[in-house]
């Protein structure tokens, strides 16, 4: 079990608001009244999620659009619609171009920064974001709903940020757009929320992803990778463990079709001693599936 595994185990006996999901889902699901709200928070450190402005001088503005960007995809993954953000900001270099992109991803999504934090420190600097939105439909999507006989699809084409991480690392002039401003699909989300039995956004890499919807739903998974779509054909495994694309991972009831662009890559079968099969070869352990963080 990796240390973050781990700790979010230690978590869910304090998580004990039906809110909470039990720390299984990206987003805590909140009635109040007549309305749902949806709430995500996510991190990002320098050097982890994005290169160093010290050795790769990275853009401060393209950090602010992917911290946003990557929390209003959680909220894609639901079908909700975001009321607004919060943001936690630690100060150093390049603090007014981190403004500037937070000012224009907030404006491209039409949504208002309603507070924050700011903090100084020493090390890598560090960002928080935290994101509200309002259900459009319910009961909210989640991961656990897959069922046997499913299809599962997937939006988009896996593997360009992984592409444009490797253009920026390397210093060439491909474009490195999907890794450092993703597009959060809201409006894809909106549509599958009242179709999908689960769904949840590719952030960690299709296979660990995948693994962790059929755990939580209780079912295996059978992938074909012949039939997901690649950013790199050549280098199939790279692009379904690498992460980072943010494109959403549902599954929908048989002779179903999706109301957006997808594509079907796998069936749910009732559950096994795997989870997650890739071409007929089972996975039993998502280590090696994704990101996660071990240490």
């Amino acid at each position: 079990m990796s240390r973050e595994a781990a700790f979010i185990q230690s978590l869910r006996a304090i998580a004990r608001h039906p809110a909470a999901r039990n720390l299984d889902d990206d987003c805590a699901v909140l009635e109040l009244g007549s309305e749902t709200l949806i709430l995500t928070h996510d991190m990002m450190v320098e050097g982890t999620h994005y290169l160093p402005t010290a050795t790769h001088g990275a853009d401060m503005a393209d950090v602010a659009w992917k911290l946003v960007a990557t929390n209003l995809s959680d909220l894609a993954a639901k079908g909700a619609q975001p009321l607004g953000v919060l943001v936690g900001h630690m100060l150093g270099t390049g603090d007014d171009r981190f403004a500037e992109g937070l000012a224009e991803v907030l404006a491209r999504y039409d949504v208002p920064l309603l507070g924050g934090d700011t903090v100084s420190g020493s090390g890598p600097k560090s960002h928080g974001l935290t994101a509200i939105g309002r259900a459009t439909h319910t009961p909210v999507p989640a991961r656990s709903g897959a069922r046997p006989g499913d299809a599962v699809w997937v939006t988009g084409t896996l593997g360009r940020a992984m592409l444009g991480y490797e253009a920026l690392r390397n210093g060439t002039a491909a474009d490195s757009s999907a890794y450092r401003r993703p597009v959060p699909l809201l409006a894809e989300g909106r549509a599958l929320a009242p179709r999908v039995t689960a769904m949840m956004d590719v952030s960690d890499g299709l296979l660990l992803d995948a693994f962790r919807m059929a755990q939580a739903s209780g079912v295996a998974i059978a992938l074909d990778s012949a039939s997901v779509p690649l950013a790199a054909p050549s280098r199939p495994l790279d692009c379904m463990t690498w992460g980072d694309d943010y494109e959403l991972l549902f599954t929908l009831p048989p002779d179903t079709s999706p109301p957006v662009p997808a594509t079907r890559i796998g069936i749910v079968e009732p559950q096994g001693f795997a989870p997650l099969f890739l071409d007929g070869e089972p996975l039993v352990n998502p280590e090696g599936l994704g990101y996660a963080h071990n240490s």
